[in-house]
């Protein structure tokens, strides 16, 4: 998704274990195991009016993703929480507000891939910035497909067609469990929407009658091209205008108040 800078965000402070520093001062070390080898996971959050939605969800994929690398040190989620609360607060922040969380193992001795290296405990960056919706951006994104051929996601979203009032998703093989995802099958359950999970071709997205992207940034954004190719009437479907709207009913009663 392309987003454009907000000058609202020209001032932030970054957490840095613990430490808020402005945006243009921020930094780790070069012996971070982020720098040394992009060896570190990330959750994006999203705030809503003083919530952050599902945030018990991502800090429970996070320590999933950080014990599948085997980091022998992971933040309790209550510290987690306490340092998000200190960087929205000292950012005056509490709505329309996309929190990056990542978590390095760490500062090594020296330079090289092996963990052992790592002696410090790991890295805790909390990153808050203003957005603007998903509606008033430019969606630009690449579909992704697995080894059969199958759509898989895209860089950085999960994919749903719609089809004569029925919905259809990737299955989760080549592409990661989607907290967005999971509330998306959840609505169509609790409304009646037929949803599946299945194999999807590339004719089966080109043929769609409505096609959006879901996550936590975006929440649900339409695709309305693939390929040069018009999906529908080349709007927003009616199906999607739907779901967003009782996605937004969820995101504005529900979630983990922080500020």
């Amino acid at each position: 998704m392309l987003q454009k800078f907000d000058e609202r965000n020209r001032d932030l402070l970054v957490n840095i274990n613990g430490e808020l520093v402005h945006r243009d001062k921020a930094g780790i070390s070069p012996f971070d195991s982020a720098v040394q080898g992009g060896d570190a996971v990330w959750e994006g959050l999203r705030l809503y009016n003083g919530r952050i939605f599902k945030l018990h969800e991502h800090l429970e994929r996070l320590e999933r993703s950080a014990h599948g690398l085997s980091f022998a040190e992971i933040p309790p989620s209550e510290k987690i929480i306490q340092e998000i609360k200190r960087t929205l607060t000292a950012n005056k922040m509490r709505d329309s507000v996309h929190i990056r969380l990542t978590l390095t193992r760490g500062i090594k001795i020296t330079s090289g891939m092996d963990p052992r290296l790592n002696q410090s405990g790991p890295t805790l960056i909390v990153l808050a910035e203003h957005k603007i919706e998903a509606n008033n951006a430019g969606a630009d994104d690449a579909l992704m497909l697995d080894t059969h051929g199958f759509v898989a996601e895209t860089n950085a979203t999960h994919v749903f067609i719609v089809r004569n009032g029925d919905l259809a998703t990737s299955r989760c093989v080549a592409c990661p469990e989607g907290i967005t995802r999971a509330m998306v099958i959840e609505i169509c359950a609790a409304q009646k929407i037929r949803c599946i999970e299945t194999d999807l071709s590339v004719v089966d997205v080109y043929g769609a009658n409505e096609i959006f992207c879901t996550g936590t940034m975006g929440e649900l954004a339409a695709v309305t091209k693939i390929d040069n190719r018009q999906i529908g009437d080349g709007s927003v479907g009616p199906m999607t205008k739907r779901l967003s709207d009782l996605y937004a009913q969820r995101t504005a009663s529900e979630g983990v108040q922080v500020v």
